[in-house]
């Protein structure tokens, strides 16, 4: 456990909390590097095979830590663009470069940052009580966290657009219902849900997940030919795990498969 986030692994499962509910779970610089290097780890460890991501109390995440931020003292040209690029687009490239499914589930607000953490994991699920916020404008500035690239290609330009000017709260139920969010569920059932889908996740082919969320990922930035041509060596190269193999036998033999993620 380290301040500000827990983390621990059951049955196969990494759980990282965020836990700064006083501030909803606004991230400093070192929780948010701390966040960032967990991905990292449940990427590599083989005893990870999905990944939850959540906060406690009222708040998913409100974004970074503005107060811990400092402002004192002239910036020389290229640090701001240095932070970004060092720090929030780093935990974003880690969530969508990490090789286990990451659910989100979205307990309180998720503002800013926070809102494109979640909207960056491969599945979110969100509390009747969540809400997202593009809160960037009302602070006069410009969408950070890789928002710019994550909402036009889940919602389409002039949707993202609309979020991003207005800065309006986005009720979970019309997230859900502009395909921001996966489910939304009762808040005392978010756990629990999000635990099942994690166990549902964890018991799958691991390897298989992997290149199908990069196929998937890096789908809307290729052509059809760059495309057909990186499912057929993803096809290739999952050929070679165990788990394919497994899955083959089982349907041969009509049974069900026993994955265990390699």
């Amino acid at each position: 456990m380290t301040a500000g986030i827990t983390h621990e692994v059951r049955a196969q499962v990494a759980y990282l909390t965020l836990n700064r509910p006083e501030a909803l779970n606004a991230l400093t610089p070192g929780l948010r590097d701390r966040l960032t290097g967990l991905l990292a780890e449940a990427s590599a460890d083989p005893g990870v095979r999905a990944v939850v991501l959540t906060g406690t109390g009222r708040g998913f995440c409100a974004g970074a830590d503005l107060r811990s931020a400092g402002g004192d003292g002239d910036r020389l040209p290229g640090d701001v663009a240095r932070v970004l690029r060092l720090g929030a687009q780093r935990l974003i490239g880690a969530v969508l470069d990490c090789e286990k499914p990451v659910i989100a589930a979205v307990n309180g607000t998720a503002a800013g940052l926070g809102a494109h953490l979640a909207f960056a994991c491969d599945l979110v699920l969100a509390a009747e009580s969540a809400r997202f916020i593009e809160v960037f404008v009302r602070r006069g500035l410009v969408p950070d966290g890789g928002g710019a690239y994550l909402l036009p290609r889940l919602l389409g330009p002039q949707r993202a657009k609309e979020l991003m000017f207005l800065g309006d709260a986005l009720l979970a139920p019309d997230a859900e219902r502009l395909g921001l969010v996966n489910r939304v569920v009762p808040d005392a059932d978010l756990e629990k849900t999000a635990g099942a889908w994690a166990a549902r996740l964890a018991s799958g082919p691991t390897r298989a997940l992997a290149l199908t969320k990069h196929l998937v990922n890096t789908s809307l930035d290729s052509d059809r030919a760059t495309a057909f041509a990186a499912e057929a060596w993803a096809q290739e190269i999952n050929m070679t795990t165990e788990d394919a193999q497994e899955g083959l036998r089982a349907f041969a033999k009509r049974r069900g498969p026993e994955f265990r993620g390699r």
